[in-house]
């Protein structure tokens, strides 16, 4: 019989998405129906997901939840069971999920978000007729509530197993302990083992503390994650869990990202047919207002941000293109670091292109049509535009950190003797590590033979959710294997 899977997030991809979490909760489910595991998704009724999606069916209403009028309404959509949670108070207004129009956060995420998890808490607990998960699986701090509703009180008899996974530890959901009153927890609730952090509420922390097991996005990062440094101060208590804590890495949706049949291509290709990637490269060159040349194109898609080190870059740019490279720039992010590459742009017009946009159809055509995806992340839990890079041909450069780590093999002579070489690593996000990979990248890639290679190793890694959805398999069946001992 399937194992049934509640999972609750705040973004879903294709429905709505604004970093990775969007990708892994829609990919997960799909991935899981090989394994035996059935999953439903519950998210946010947000005013363009019910756009997008329709009314639905009704299938639980809440006349209270936490004080607003709401009701789940089940939905199919691409392959996906959905439960929408349909809360006009909560949801139906303008700006995206996270944040207004004016890009500030919604002042009542608390609210927002302590509904969804108590939304989640209550289907685990039989609110759905008919339906009674055997696991509910919370992603991130907007969904880290849900266990504590089941967790809470303590004397209460828990009948769902929990999972949390932290897709990025730095997203921690902090707040006023004013709201505390609100959410409709018990008062045991606010204690070190409940969601009290350092006189505010954590919902991350609670979550930590109250699920069953606290998965992240990679093994690297789980450990890093450990570290005072690291756990941003939630690595004692993640210390603590022990081995409750582990690390499964991310995979793709290969379907979605396969240069052999994306219509958003000028060209497909495969790792047979690597030669058809040069119709992509002169497109994107085009495309992004850049000269023709010999040199490797560089390219960035990402959020703009510290994190991510391209603060780094923007002060470096100059000198990657003075080695005879050209630097492609995609995403959006902090306003200091997007203006400066948009001057670096006017200043070297055919040499570094910049398009501040999301733009998911841009970020195919840049992974197929360049050379190199440059990752100079401080810290990356698991990253998926790696992945993508792979997956396309694209030679990733990384930091040495968390996920890029763990899927990226470093053209080092070992690697390279054994074919198995796919991208570059470095040890970390400082303008000279950042330049030495940029060095070695223009070695090999003046070099066809070995260039070729690493590009085909690169298209031959297996960047898919085969292994991981069996590893999350195994964790859902070892947390029922506890539950009946």
């Amino acid at each position: 019989m399937s194992l049934q899977v509640l999972s609750v997030a705040s973004e879903v991809y294709p429905i709505i998405k604004t970093g990775g979490l969007a990708d892994v909760a829609g990919a997960l489910p799909g991935a899981l129906k090989g394994q035996g595991v059935t999953m439903k998704t519950l998210m946010p009724g947000y005013r363009d997901v019910e756009a997008k999606l329709g009314a639905g069916r009704t299938v639980a209403v809440f006349d209270d939840l936490l004080g607003v009028e709401a009701e789940v309404r089940a939905v199919r959509s691409g392959g996906l069971d959905l439960f929408v949670l349909h809360a006009p108070a909560l949801y139906d207004r303008e700006g995206g999920p996270y944040l207004t129009a004016l890009g500030y956060d919604h002042p009542d995420n608390w609210h927002r978000f302590a509904a969804l998890s108590l939304a989640g808490a209550r289907i685990a607990e039989g609110a759905i007729e008919g339906y009674a998960p055997d696991i509910l699986h919370a992603h991130d701090w907007q969904a880290a509530l849900a266990p504590v509703y089941l967790a809470f009180p303590k004397r209460k008899k828990k009948t769902v197993r929990t999972v949390l996974t932290i897709h990025n530890l730095a997203f921690q959901g902090n707040f006023a302990p004013t709201i505390f009153g609100r959410l409709g927890l018990a008062d045991e609730a606010w204690s070190m083992d409940g969601v009290e952090f350092f006189n505010n509420v954590g919902f991350l922390k609670g979550g930590i503390y109250a699920s069953d097991r606290v998965t992240t996005v990679s093994p690297t990062y789980a450990r890093e994650i450990l570290t005072e440094e690291g756990g941003m101060g939630l690595g004692g208590l993640l210390r603590e869990r022990g081995e409750a804590v582990c690390g499964i890495v991310n995979g793709i949706d290969t379907g979605a990202w396969n240069s052999a049949d994306d219509a958003m291509l000028p060209a497909t290709y495969d790792a047979a047919t690597l030669d058809r990637r040069a119709v992509n490269r002169t497109a994107l060159l085009e495309e992004m207002g850049l000269a023709p040349t010999q040199g490797p194109i560089v390219s960035i898609v990402s959020r703009l941000t510290w994190q991510k080190g391209l603060d780094v870059v923007a002060e470096i740019a100059e000198a990657i293109v003075e080695k005879g490279a050209s630097l492609i720039v995609v995403g959006t992010g902090d306003a200091q670091i997007e203006g400066a590459f948009q001057k670096l742009s006017v200043a070297h017009r055919d040499r570094i292109g910049v398009r501040i946009a999301y733009d998911e159809a841009l970020s195919h055509r840049v992974q197929a049509g360049a050379d190199a995806i440059l990752i100079p992340s401080r810290f990356e839990p698991c990253g998926l535009t790696q992945l993508y890079g792979l997956r396309y041909g694209c030679i990733p450069l990384v930091a040495r950190v968390g996920g890029l780590a763990d899927t990226v093999i470093d053209a080092n002579y070992a690697a390279r003797q054994a074919g198995c070489a796919n991208g570059i690593i470095f040890d970390d996000a400082s303008p000279q590590s950042i330049l030495t990979a940029i060095d070695r990248l223009i070695e090999i890639y003046q070099t066809p033979g070995p260039w070729r290679a690493m590009q085909t190793a690169a298209m031959g890694s297996d960047v898919s959710w085969t292994a991981s959805a069996e590893l999350y398999a195994n964790l859902y069946r070892d947390l029922m294997k506890d539950d009946a001992r």
